[in-house]
């Protein structure tokens, strides 16, 4: 090892990288709830030789080659490396254990388990004097808000992003469709169940399948999962209180690259006119933008050579899903994937669990990466 690199410090046994994971999982930690775990990860991450703070977001932030709070002597805080994962969860409680190799808990593979390999790996990476790295425990990745992301977007300026969600350690996940949110609500008078008025239940059945149609319309013939236009009803319900019926329905629409949000917007638009007059009321949130990163830079480089080096054959990804890449992606202008341990279709299920190897197997690709990426040269 050469004078001018930082040597590995602490080592970090696999005993401890797995403890590191389940006190992240045995945490409770949705979404707006995220302080006492992001208190804990910077507690961690110092004892782990990173200079760690909480950002004004409520993010938990670790960096090596920074002191912490740098953002106060520069701005934006350049970095050679953004690792950005998230802290938060969705609601579910799922007894946090291991059986049969396999950790089990809330978060484990959506998105804690990436979290805690960014935190291993940045910290036990062999890195030249001067190589900037960053880790980023985002808050509200699984709100609309995305409030971490959209606060590091403005906070960090880095050369290259990994973002942590799950992929499978053979798998780089370089794209996200977009998302939008419509709810539409219906109020109509009461009226007898034999009368020929429509309820507002069925008003709000109708706009649903008026929009679906209208969304299936939009895809090309053949078209596979990612560059189409998905429709999904996310919600409905109906009350009446004895003199005024009301209803709604939540739809969520994720959007492939090349089709703007304002061509869905207009789809629930035109869906509701003639349908539930000036009671109708039609309202969005949620938007954000596709993201399809290249192929053809050096972190990819970086990433597939790690996974190779594991005995793994790299594969690319592409999510119906959204992430935090989609908001940092277009403000970074870097290069940028996502990856992590673990079965994206075991995200917000019952039966959450990352297998333990996969999970340090990450930590050995991340390290690999982050050290290639910081090699004279890179």
């Amino acid at each position: 090892m050469s004078a001018s690199a930082t040597p590995r410090s602490p080592v970090v046994s696999d005993e401890q990288a797995v403890g590191l994971l389940r006190s992240l999982v045995e945490i409770e930690s949705l979404s707006g709830q995220e302080r006492r775990l992001a208190e804990f990860l910077v507690e961690r991450m110092t004892t782990l030789g990173l200079s760690a703070w909480i950002d004004e977001a409520g993010s938990a932030v670790g960096a090596r080659g920074l002191e912490a709070h740098g953002a106060a002597r520069e701005w934006p805080i350049r970095v050679d490396l953004a690792l950005l994962g998230h802290m938060d969860t969705v609601p579910g409680r799922i007894p946090v254990r291991i059986e049969n190799g396999r950790l089990y808990g809330r978060g484990a593979v959506d998105a804690k388990g990436p979290l805690a390999a960014f935190v291993v790996a940045a910290a036990t990476a062999c890195l030249p004097a001067g190589f900037r790295v960053a880790v980023i425990g985002a808050v509200e990745e699984e709100s609309t808000s995305a409030r971490g992301a959209r606060h590091a977007a403005k906070t960090f300026e880095p050369s290259a992003c990994i973002v942590g969600e799950p992929s499978g350690t053979d798998g780089v996940t370089l794209g996200y469709k977009g998302r939008l949110l419509a709810e539409f609500h219906a109020r109509v008078a009461s009226s007898h169940s034999a009368g020929p008025e429509p309820t507002a239940a069925e008003l709000v059945t109708g706009w649903w399948e008026r929009v679906r149609s209208a969304a299936e319309a939009m895809n090309p013939q053949g078209a596979g999962i990612f560059d189409r236009v998905q429709a999904r009803l996310r919600s409905i319900w109906s009350r009446h209180d004895g003199l005024e019926e009301r209803a709604a329905a939540r739809v969520g629409f994720r959007i492939p690259p090349g089709i703007p949000t304002v061509d869905l917007r207009q789809i629930c638009v035109e869906a509701s006119q003639g349908l539930a007059g000036p009671l109708g009321e039609l309202a969005f949130e949620g938007d954000e933008l596709p993201v399809r990163a290249p192929r053809d830079t050096a972190l990819v480089r970086a990433l597939t050579t790690a996974i190779r080096g594991e005995g793994l054959t790299p594969r690319f990804v592409l999510k119906t899903g959204t992430s935090d890449m989609n908001v940092v992606a277009p403000a970074w202008q870097c290069a940028i994937a996502a990856f992590g341990a673990g079965d994206s279709h075991l995200d917000h299920t019952p039966d959450e669990h990352v297998v333990v190897e996969d999970y340090l197997r990450s930590v050995r690709i991340l390290r690999r990466a982050i050290e290639s990426l910081a090699a004279p040269g890179a």
